[in-house]
């Protein structure tokens, strides 16, 4: 189905020819007509499979016919996301998209100063894009006028939910028209899910494409079981390999990050960060010189999980496994989106075998084991204690008895130790 039967007007349509784009994804497919008549809507699909197009497009359309109504400038589209870079990336393709609509945004974001962001509300603008605890503290401050509001969208609900914006996103949505359109979109259909589409939406239609909980079809699944003190050692060995020439690396904690990332830096090879206690200019360099190939690796917190939409990552590795299975989803669904080969490899350590198998039991199928050719798997253990262990201090003064002893937090040591086309498709 080409995208002109959907009935999107011209400077839609030629902003998507612009941008490549020559056929809508499944969920754009179904989602865009529904929001066009006016529907509220569920859309339920995996990542990389065009969302962000499926509710930007038809608002935009719609948005088209109101422009010059004789009606004041004022906020007529609420987006919220639950991250920072989510909001950057939705703000890209709507300008993109309405790049030949003369429409008016703001976003809106904590981790920067407030004033841009009340300076650009106070002026009026049509569309705002928001993550929720920075919004409600604008709204009750008395910025943004929100009256006319006529189209709110949930990105990435359940994500929402799952970092505790419920609280928010109920006191923002009792600041808004009852009469709108609201549009929610998740990866997955649970019972919260369901519970929020009764409070905050009147008879949406649902718009489900893919099995629930498998990850993408084409994403190819590697793990590499290896001690955790060689994790380090076989992700340098793996990126010898070109092919792995656009990798997006995942660990547990910030400081594990900084860690893997100083350790592939001092290998000569060229890598960024991206976790929560990076300035919001150093998470937006590091994204973008990701992007652009600037740098080859990008190491990153579950922060990354949703809200990266990066073409052509080749590789997904799980340095740190994840503690929940939706987590592995969230996170390998980087890669292979939209139709794209892709490659995701995870470390399982003998700790990590347990998740290993509930994962498997949640996917609905085994995942290949592999070895590393010419990776020394012998390599001795080191001395210092691994990341979440504990060592012992020994106090001054008089030797006290063993079981006196008092343990405290290893905080310098970390894990020791990894490997394994564009789409035309709008995002």
């Amino acid at each position: 189905m080409p995208f002109r039967v959907l009935g999107l007007g011209d400077r839609i349509f030629k902003a998507i020819q612009e941008a490549g784009y020559t056929e809508p994804t499944p969920i754009q497919a179904e989602a865009i007509p529904k929001v066009l008549a006016g529907h509220d809507l569920i859309g339920i699909a995996q990542t990389g499979t065009g969302k962000t197009a499926a509710f930007t497009l038809p608002i935009l359309a719609k948005l088209s016919g109101m422009i010059g109504d004789g009606q004041p400038r004022r906020t007529r589209v609420l987006v919220l996301a639950p991250t920072r870079e989510l909001v950057v990336q939705i703000e890209e393709n709507v300008r993109a998209y309405g790049k030949h609509l003369p429409l008016n945004m703001a976003t809106v974001f904590g981790g920067v100063g407030e004033r841009p962001q009340i300076t650009a509300l106070r002026s009026g603008v049509d569309i705002v894009v928001a993550c929720p605890g920075r919004l409600l503290d604008l709204m009750q401050q008395r910025h943004g006028d929100f009256s006319g509001l006529q189209f709110l969208v949930l990105d990435e609900a359940d994500r929402m939910l799952d970092m505790g914006f419920l609280p928010s996103i109920r006191q923002i949505i009792k600041r808004l028209p009852q009469r709108r359109q609201t549009l929610m979109f998740s990866a997955t259909l649970s019972k919260e899910i369901e519970q929020l589409t009764h409070e905050f939406q009147h008879a949406p239609q649902i718009v489900q494409i893919g099995r629930r909980a498998n990850p993408a079809e084409t994403v190819t699944q590697l793990v590499y079981e290896i001690p955790k003190h060689l994790k380090p050692a076989l992700l340098a060995h793996l990126l010898q390999d070109p092919k792995l020439d656009s990798v997006l690396v995942f660990t547990r904690t910030k400081h594990g990050a900084d860690k893997v990332a100083r350790k592939l830096e001092g290998a000569g090879i060229k890598t960024g960060t991206l976790h929560s206690n990076r300035s919001q200019n150093q998470r937006l360099r590091a994204l973008n010189d990701f992007k652009a190939g600037i740098v080859r690796v990008l190491v990153a917190t579950d922060i990354a999980a949703r809200g990266i939409d990066v073409d052509g990552i080749s590789h997904v590795v799980n340095f740190d496994f994840p503690m929940h299975s939706e987590d592995y989803v969230h996170r390998i669904g980087r890669t292979g989106r939209a139709q794209q080969i892709g490659d995701a490899i995870s470390f399982v350590s003998s700790e990590d075998q347990s998740a290993l198998r509930s994962l498997e039991r949640f996917i609905g199928r085994g995942i290949v084991r592999k070895r590393a050719d010419g990776f020394d798997y012998a390599a001795s253990a080191p001395a210092a204690p691994a990341d979440g262990e504990r060592r012992y201090a020994r106090p001054t003064g008089p030797r006290p008895s063993p079981n006196n002893w008092q343990p405290q937090e290893n905080r310098g040591g970390q894990r020791r130790g990894g490997y394994g086309q564009r789409s035309s498709r709008p995002r």
